[in-house]
């Protein structure tokens, strides 16, 4: 008997000295892919590096053994393979040839992250903010007096949550502006521009774009979600010029605004036309309206690009996924007008037959920014009001998992450029 234990114990031992790494697969034998986001996340904070291997079983995590790793997959109910160092090496060989359209991104450090929301309680939740707590992952909130005060510098990542930018207070005037939680929001946003010297709301606004942009050029990661997207482009468009109504800021619009926008000032987008309708739901034409789409909810997907994960690595991280095919989801700006797109601008998914586009990204200085339309990738038609999303319900959403590739990216180590 002594001896078989014996004989156990050290086939044990011999498997545990093989068993060096950890993969976590993100294919659809995953059962909990955004807790395997956190997870890495978390394994980042420990001082270890992660692989992400790019269209290797989905966008798989690899990264060395621990005990307490093990434990914490366990918990959290993340799908995992414990390797040898051996099969580790081979993936890696895998994923290195040339004639795959695979590659392996070192994941070095976690990033700080931020998220732009008000402190108030407003009648609506944040897509970001959800599946942030939901997959464990740290961050901060900031809204325009850390942003003014130049506190973004410290952070990594910052997620735009869904947003005006134009001064307009959601242009939800029609329907809410008797709702207490519309006359607090007004007034915090008018004590806060008269705070830092600010006639108008707008005004102040446009100062916050103006930081955010700053803070692009000097290497930030910016992400931003259903209206935050068209509206910063609105008021980087529209610096100088009044495009507010007066039951948003005190006096009438410039009539002549449309013509005086300029496009040159924009990340993402040009030729729109602005919604001069105080009244409307609506900032301008570059949202496709749901009567111009022609898409329910039984049939509307956008499909995801395929990107060289050794060429192309970037649009690659942030379109992993374990499927290209992503149901849509409606927001204040669900998607893009494809011809309002700036040339430059990277697509990496669309209704084509929409003519429009869900998901997008560029670079602006050392920076690089994402836009993503709709609310929330797993509540078709949200309403003012609703309960959040219970993410315990999707473990699994390839729409929040756009959202993931974004919060890792930073993480990612630069690799150097042949010469």
């Amino acid at each position: 008997m002594k001896k078989t234990l014996a004989i156990l114990f050290l086939v044990l031992l011999s498997w545990g000295a093989q068993a060096n790494y950890i993969l976590i697969p993100m294919d659809k034998s995953q059962k909990n892919h955004l807790k395997a986001y956190g997870i890495t996340y978390w394994v980042l904070t420990k001082n270890l590096e992660a692989d992400w291997l790019l269209n290797y079983r989905g966008g798989s995590f690899l990264f060395k053994y621990r005990q307490a790793f093990q434990n914490e997959l366990i918990v959290r109910g993340v799908s995992y393979e414990v390797i040898s160092d051996a099969s580790a090496h081979q993936i890696r060989a895998e994923v290195s040839r040339v004639d795959r359209n695979m590659d392996a991104v070192k994941l070095d450090k976690p990033p700080k992250i931020a998220v732009y929301s008000p402190k108030f309680k407003q009648p609506w939740d944040d897509a970001v903010t959800l599946v942030l707590t939901y997959a464990e992952i740290p961050y901060d909130v900031v809204f325009d007096e850390e942003v003014l005060t130049n506190k973004l510098p410290k952070y990594d990542w910052l997620h735009l949550h869904h947003e005006d930018f134009t001064g307009q207070y959601g242009k939800v005037y029609r329907i809410f502006r008797h709702k207490p939680w519309y006359i607090k929001q007004k007034q915090k946003f008018e004590e806060t521009a008269k705070k830092f010297g600010y006639k108008k709301v707008s005004q102040m606004k446009l100062a916050v774009v103006k930081k955010i942009r700053e803070y692009c050029a000097g290497g930030g990661f910016l992400f931003a979600m259903c209206s935050a997207a068209d509206t910063y482009d609105i008021a980087l468009s529209a610096e100088g010029i009044d495009i507010c109504e007066s039951m948003y800021d005190g006096d009438p619009a410039d009539p002549s605004a449309q013509r005086k926008l300029s496009y040159k000032n924009t990340f993402a987008f040009q030729n729109f036309q602005l919604s001069r309708n105080p009244f409307e739901y609506e900032y301008s034409n570059i949202d496709n309206q749901y009567f111009e789409r022609g898409l329910n909810e039984s049939n509307d997907f956008f499909t995801l690009f395929k990107f060289s994960a050794k060429w192309d690595p970037i649009p690659a991280m942030l379109t992993q996924n374990h499927t290209n095919v992503i149901k849509g989801f409606l927001g204040q700006t669900t998607a893009f007008k494809r011809r309002l797109v700036k040339p430059d601008v990277i697509i990496m998914g669309e209704t084509k037959q929409a003519k429009e586009v869900r998901y997008i990204h560029g670079t602006y200085g050392k920076g690089t920014w994402t836009f993503y339309g709709g609310h929330d990738p797993e509540d078709y038609r949200h309403q003012t009001g609703e309960e959040p999303t219970d993410l315990n319900l999707h473990p699994t959403s390839p729409g929040y998992r756009l959202i993931l590739n974004n919060i890792l990216f930073p993480a990612a180590r630069k690799k150097k450029q042949k010469t």
